[in-house]
């Protein structure tokens, strides 16, 4: 699923003033504490959009989440949704 963030709103979560400014921030930030914010910025909304990959620019790489920059200044969020690799079989 990928949404579009409002980069004010997500430049002044993470105190920055620009996208490359963001991806230094999230290094020296804990990921748990960065996973919170990028779920709380995200559950203002629901609606899921198309990115088209050719137009980004820039892209920041975490776990599950992946945020790209394109060449509109426009930032968009997108979930990786990862399969839980610890499933375990039935005892009966």
């Amino acid at each position: 699923m990928t949404i579009q963030l409002d980069s004010n709103l997500l430049f002044s979560t993470f105190k920055v003033t620009s996208f490359t400014q963001l991806e230094q921030e999230i290094q020296s930030i804990a990921p748990s504490m960065v996973e919170y914010y990028l779920n709380d910025l995200s559950s203002s909304t629901n609606e899921s959009v198309y990115i088209n990959k050719s137009n980004i620019q820039q892209t920041i790489f975490l776990d599950e989440y992946s945020l790209y920059l394109d060449y509109c200044d426009s930032i968009y969020l997108e979930f990786i949704e990862k399969e839980d690799e610890y499933d375990t079989q039935s005892l009966w």
